[in-house]
């Protein structure tokens, strides 16, 4: 995974300066007639993303084939913000900011495509608890409401580096017709299963360090080391530096 992480930063160098057009020949887009009768439909088109280390590269490369407009969440970081945002804009026509459902909604019914991500934890609040293998897990609500403003049909967006270093493998795929079903957390259940069965075929290449199982349910035993660890370090450094 960590390896994958070094690659997926090389690439981000690609995906925001390279022509994507010289990489073309690397491409292999599975799935691209499901996109197009789900676009037929004049509903608007969720491409339901995961974060996969070969995102921005993967939307560049997507980009020649689909006018998506991606959702993304403003980094805390200044200066990468500057250059992710400046970046991308040269790549999408639109792009969304991820508390700003009017602008989702308008281009849904304007029949335009969004690409979203439903696979971070945001906290119990927003989200119900469904298994992600295996494990109960903070899951948003806003796909099924997301679909249920415009109609939209929903089409998975996965995309993998090839292990032979041949190129890139662009999947789309239908969900089920059926969603969403009005039940949060069977809706929850369905997505987080897609998801999963997308991540399984090439688990090394998922972001597994943006801690998905953050938010535990009820007494569970957490995952992740407790924040107030850094903390209490932070806070001996500086104290051994005042003394010094």
């Amino acid at each position: 995974m960590f390896i994958s992480h070094g690659i997926g930063f090389i690439e981000l160098g690609l995906a925001w300066w390279k022509n994507p057009e010289d990489l073309r020949h690397m491409i292999k887009i599975d799935g691209l007639e499901q996109f197009e009768e789900a676009h037929k439909k004049n509903k608007g088109v969720i491409l339901l993303g995961a974060h996969f280390t070969t995102l921005d590269l993967a939307g560049s490369l997507l980009r020649q084939y689909i006018d998506v407009d991606p959702m993304y969440r403003k980094a805390k970081n200044p200066v990468f913000e500057h250059f992710m945002k400046i970046n991308r804009e040269k790549r999408f026509t639109n792009l969304i900011e991820r508390s700003d459902i009017r602008s989702v909604l308008r281009a849904l019914k304007s029949g335009r495509t969004i690409w979203y991500a439903a696979d971070q934890d945001y906290g119990a609040k927003v989200s119900v608890f469904a298994p992600f293998f295996g494990i109960p897990a903070a899951s948003i609500k806003a796909t099924s409401r997301f679909a249920k403003m415009n109609d939209s049909p929903i089409i998975m967006f996965s995309h993998y580096r090839n292990d032979d270093g041949s190129g890139y493998t662009l999947r789309l795929q239908a969900i089920p017709e059926n969603y969403p079903s009005g039940d949060d957390v069977v809706d929850a259940t369905l997505i987080n299963n897609i998801l999963e069965n997308a991540i399984r075929i090439q688990p090394d290449q998922y972001m597994w360090t943006h801690k998905r199982f953050k938010t535990k349910k009820n007494d569970a035993p957490g995952l992740y080391p407790p924040r107030t660890r850094k903390r209490k370090r932070s806070r001996h450094i500086n104290q051994t530096q005042n003394k010094s």
